[in-house]
Parts: C-alpha cells; sequence; structure tokens
C-alpha cells in the first residue's frame, strides 16, 4: 500500500510538473497585400506609378505568463517576419526585408496589434549613371519598421486560423548615405495562420507580482557612434559621436521617464559647413561656424522583458549652426545584459528628417 501512494505520488507530481512547463507553442502565418506608397514627401511624386504587392510570413512565438512580462501585456507573441514587397516601380525595384517583432492583443485577444524592426534589402538603389531617378533609397541596405493592425481569429478548424487587416511599411537608410527621402507604403492585407502541437493549447496563467513597484531613481551613461551623411550627394560619409547622461525614475514595472542632456559630435556637419562656405558663399557661411551640438531631453521608457523601447524629445541649448532646427527627436529600442548593461539602436531625427542611426551601449547605475 506504501508503495501504490508513492508511484500515485510520483504521477501527481510528474503532471503539475508538466503543468508548470512552457509547452512552446508557436503560429506560422502569411499575409499577402496591396496597396500605395503615401506621398509624405513632393520629392518622390515621380516615383509613385502603381500599386506595390507583396506578402508577409511570420514565425509567432505564444507566450502564457510563466514569466512575469507576459502577463503585464496581456500575453504577447514574439517572433520573426520575411516581408517581400514589389514597388512596381522600376526605379525602386523590390525589397526584401527580415524583422523581430512583438503581438500585442486586444478586445479578448481578436484585435492583434504588430511591431516589427529589422533590415531590408532593395534591388535598385540610386546611383548616379544608371539609376539617378531614385532619390528615395541611396543604399541598397536600408532600416525598415512595419506595423500591422490585424483581426484575428487563430485555431477555428485543427489549428487553422485567418486575419486581415492593414499595414504600413516604412523604409529608409537614416541619411547612411544620401539620397534618402525614404517610402512609406500603406496596405491592405489578408491571411491566414496555423498553430501548431494546437491540442496542447492552455491556459493562460493569471499574474502573481504585486502591483506596486519602486525604484530609486538611475542614473544613466550612454555612447553612441554610427556614419552618416548630409543630403549633399557624394560628399562623403563621416562618423559621429554621442556622449549622454541622464536620469531615469521608474513609474511602474512597464515605465520610467527620463530626463538628461547629449553631446553631438557630428563629423558630417563640421564638412557641410566646409561644403557651403566654398560652393555657396551667398549663404554667409565663413567656415570657422563651431559644428558641435549640446542639447537637452526628456524621454519615456517602455521596458518589455529585457528590451525596452525609447522615446525622447530634445532642445538644443547649444546651437552654433543651424541645421534641421533645435527640436530634436529619438526612438529606438534598447537591450539589458543583466541588471547595469545594456546596448541601443535608436533613430535621432528632426521631426520626421532623419538624421542618422545610432548604436550605443551603456549603464545603468
Amino acid at each position: 500500500m506504501k508503495r501504490f501512494f508513492n508511484c500515485v505520488f510520483c504521477l501527481l507530481f510528474i503532471s503539475v510538473s508538466a503543468q508548470e512547463e512552457d509547452p512552446k507553442l508557436f503560429t506560422l502565418d502569411i499575409n499577402t497585400f496591396y496597396g500605395t506608397i503615401l506621398e509624405h514627401n513632393p520629392d518622390i511624386a515621380h516615383l509613385i506609378t502603381d500599386h506595390p504587392t507583396g506578402f508577409i510570413l511570420s514565425y509567432n512565438r505564444k507566450t502564457f505568463g510563466f514569466k512575469n512580462w507576459e502577463s503585464r501585456y496581456n500575453y504577447p507573441d514574439w517572433g520573426f517576419s520575411f516581408v517581400y514587397q514589389d514597388m512596381k516601380n522600376r526605379f525602386l525595384g523590390e525589397n526584401y526585408g527580415l524583422y523581430a517583432h512583438y503581438n500585442f492583443y486586444f478586445l479578448k485577444r481578436n484585435l492583434n496589434f504588430r511591431i516589427g524592426q529589422g533590415i531590408a534589402y532593395t534591388t535598385n538603389p540610386y546611383d548616379k549613371e544608371t539609376n539617378f531617378i531614385n532619390n528615395a533609397y541611396g543604399s541598397d541596405l536600408m532600416s525598415t519598421t512595419y506595423a500591422m493592425l490585424n483581426y484575428k481569429k487563430e485555431n477555428i478548424f485543427k489549428g487553422f486560423g485567418v486575419q486581415a487587416g492593414i499595414s504600413v511599411i516604412h523604409y529608409s537608410n537614416a541619411n547612411f548615405r544620401a539620397p534618402n527621402n525614404s517610402t512609406n507604403t500603406f496596405v491592405f492585407n489578408v491571411g491566414a495562420n496555423y498553430l501548431f502541437d494546437y491540442e496542447k493549447e492552455q491556459d493562460y496563467i493569471p499574474s502573481s507580482e504585486e502591483k506596486t513597484y519602486k525604484e530609486k531613481i538611475k542614473y544613466n551613461l550612454a555612447f553612441r557612434s554610427g556614419v552618416n551623411e548630409s543630403d549633399i550627394i557624394d560628399i562623403g560619409q563621416y562618423p559621429f559621436y554621442i556622449v549622454s547622461a541622464y536620469a531615469d525614475k521608474r513609474l511602474n514595472r512597464k515605465s520610467a521617464i527620463q530626463v538628461g542632456t547629449d553631446v553631438f559630435f557630428s563629423k558630417f556637419l563640421k564638412e557641410l559647413i566646409y561644403f557651403y562656405s566654398v560652393a555657396f558663399p551667398e549663404l554667409n557661411v565663413s567656415g570657422d561656424e563651431d559644428w558641435k551640438r549640446v542639447g537637452v531631453f526628456v524621454g519615456h521608457e517602455l521596458f518589455i522583458n529585457k528590451m525596452s523601447f525609447i522615446s525622447q524629445l530634445g532642445y538644443y541649448v547649444y546651437y552654433p549652426y543651424d541645421f534641421e532646427g533645435r527640436v530634436y527627436n529619438r526612438i529606438g529600442l534598447k537591450r539589458y545584459f543583466g541588471d547595469k548593461i545594456f546596448g541601443a539602436i535608436t533613430l535621432k531625427s528632426h521631426g520626421a528628417k532623419a538624421e542618422a542611426v545610432e548604436f550605443g551601449i551603456g549603464i545603468r547605475l
């Protein structure tokens, strides 16, 4: 009898343990799309000649609350996407993109919002001899972002489901090389999805976290760098360096507010000042203007697992040479390695006018 109870206990323990393991379920989905290039800039009007088509193929890893961050965001998916887009213009060619993305769910998980960030390859970038008409893409590799809003039903019949909605796909090299007028494509998409091992789908685990969360003010130091070029074609690509210091205060487990300062050392601006002083004397540029800038900013950080999304709005307090205005903004992603060290990829711009993609490292103390 004792042996019998021992066996029953072991079976119960194995059963409970199995229930506490992440089943690692995932879906594959495909969306075909049809849309139009938005004329966000009159300089690309000549490139809008037809309706782009393509498809989006995605892998989506499901979450059920086995980690605390999953329940905070209503059990999102994370995954990877491949996007093919025929721009329907012989000067723009075709684009191929690889992305990392998150899917967030609303309205009883029927409404799905996806945000993806990645890198794209274009088949026909600007060339001053063979393709000077393409003033949108100055390089064959570009930064790309897409956002998708779908009405989605999963596992309708033996793992199969459907979705339909709208998306916006953005391509830009962020002034890595001129020209860089970029494109934004608005599309209607429709597709199907399949949930692998659908018979293992389980209930979502409620959050066990305390609602209140407190953290002392943290102090951050960051160094960012990269390469960019001004809007003058073939003036050259130059490195830039940015040193940032800021404080942040967590409001809750999801959000923190920031305030700090940036010091910019942008070599492209030094060369641009010299170019204007020589080529356009009527602009009254002497060539001796200081090309360094200092800004102050406020920002917000949204924490998602080890990743976070940052958005900052800044103002140049030291601004000896007028370039694109005194207000700047920065958006991007951070990845934490432990509690203190982080890496970051961010886009710095003036309104919708990109200046550079920044690659950074930093410490949070």
